[in-house]
């Protein structure tokens, strides 16, 4: 019965993941506007004291559809699902893990004669299952962000992996083993804040709408809740998403210093240079992203349960 929960958490995951690829990607490359490790430092917050300051305008903030226009018009249509192998592995190892730990941990904490699980326990759950999917998941997570970057530098700066497997043995053998693992404490807290939100308040909203009679338990239901609980975990991941993007698609070359020294560093840098409201970059494509991803996710992984109902 374990098993059967990774397995069909991961066919979901793997489903959602590549169909809403080319918007985690936009979400990516708009993140990253305006990073600190790439323009002049310009605080956000401060007056210029010198008599005749050097002004450094920042560079104009785009939208998501024209980022994805630019992409495409810069690269080609097939740019968009650049990295999508690089997806593929992190849903292998960092969704079906979640999602198969989240499932188990539900079946032993629900309450037998309701059948309910208490909402401190569902979150308690996706902490647990978040944690433990993001730590097995970290490097297809560090080359799915540095390939899905890649096309915002000039040519000669560009990594160009050739694929995902490419991306990890380039990393191990010029950055060390340990760069696979860089940012990982931000992909953990995140992946908490997700799974906690995603999967709790999926579950939760479903048990609302069923026992209130306001729809039967069929696609309508699935459809509002994972929608909703998509929101929730878009609003609730947003900035540590936005720290781990910039921690991971960072430059270090041997001798120099590296543009962070870590996350409360990047952090710090990045609301310094930009203002508070840095951290909520990419929140559009954020929730448009998330809120499909999740919608496919849950209405795949209910029909996926279907599928095995009798296994």
């Amino acid at each position: 019965m374990g098993l059967k929960g990774f397995l069909e958490g991961g066919v979901a995951s793997i489903v959602a993941g590549c169909s809403t690829h080319p918007l985690d990607l936009i979400k990516v490359r708009m993140q990253l506007q305006g990073e600190p490790a790439l323009q002049p430092l310009r605080p956000a917050l401060a007056f210029h004291t010198s008599a005749a300051p050097h002004i450094h305008l920042p560079p104009p903030r785009v939208g998501p559809v024209s980022v994805g226009l630019r992409i495409i018009q810069q690269d080609g249509a097939a740019a968009l699902f650049s990295g999508v192998s690089a997806t593929v592995l992190r849903q292998t190892l960092y969704s079906t893990t979640r999602m198969g730990l989240y499932d188990i941990l539900k079946k032993k904490w629900t309450d037998p004669n309701t059948n309910n699980m208490p909402l401190m326990r569902k979150i308690t759950a996706g902490l647990i299952a978040g944690g433990v999917g993001a730590a097995v998941g970290n490097p297809a997570d560090v080359a799915m962000v540095r390939m899905q970057a890649d096309g915002r530098l000039p040519p000669a700066q560009r990594r160009n992996y050739k694929s995902v497997v490419d991306a990890i043995s380039q990393m191990s053998k010029n950055e060390g083993i340990g760069s696979l693992w860089r940012g990982s404490s931000l992909t953990v807290n995140r992946a908490m804040l997700v799974t906690a939100s995603q999967l709790a308040s999926y579950d939760q909203f479903k048990e609302m709408i069923l026992e209130r009679d306001l729809m039967k338990d069929g696609l309508g239901t699935h459809v509002t809740a994972s929608f909703a609980a998509g929101f929730v975990a878009a609003v609730a991941s947003n900035p540590v998403d936005v720290i781990k993007t910039r921690v991971m698609n960072m430059k270090v070359e041997a001798g120099t210093v590296a543009p962070y020294s870590g996350a409360l560093d990047c952090a710090m840098k990045t609301i310094r240079a930009e203002g508070p409201m840095a951290l909520y970059k990419g929140f559009i494509p954020t929730i448009s992203r998330q809120g499909p991803f999740t919608v496919v996710l849950f209405v795949t992984l209910e029909q996926v349960r279907k599928l095995f109902k009798d296994f």
